[in-house]
């Protein structure tokens, strides 16, 4: 586990940018809940951790791609790959992010063509 920020510095509605390589985002929605997926916006290089944070989903700064960060599915164009997501633990009052075992980038399957709709 990355120990990413104290809880008490990541009000609702807002983004915390872990810089490792490559960089994570941490978002607190509204709902409370916390999630962390691969900083970079899949179409060019944007720091979601900047973009606009509504309900679970991320829209990139640049060009209006949305995430949702409970998948890292895309909902729209002109981003087509989805991101990578990853496990986040809150423990003593501190947000930590367990990064996944895949590697960066798409999955061989996206990078196919062959993931399902």
């Amino acid at each position: 586990m990355i120990p990413a920020c104290p809880l008490a510095a990541l009000p609702r509605g807002e983004a915390y940018r872990l810089d490792i390589d490559p960089p994570i985002a941490v978002f607190h929605t509204d709902d409370g809940e916390i999630y962390a997926v691969d900083d970079t916006c899949t179409h060019q290089d944007a720091s979601l951790a900047d973009g606009w944070l509504e309900g679970c989903e991320v829209e990139c700064p640049l060009h209006a791609s949305r995430f949702d960060l409970r998948t890292g599915r895309v909902d729209g164009p002109p981003a087509r790959l989805p991101l990578r997501t990853h496990r986040v633990v809150v423990e003593d009052g501190t947000v930590y992010v367990v990064p996944s075992q895949e590697p960066p980038g798409p999955r061989p399957e996206v990078r196919a063509g062959t993931e399902a709709s």
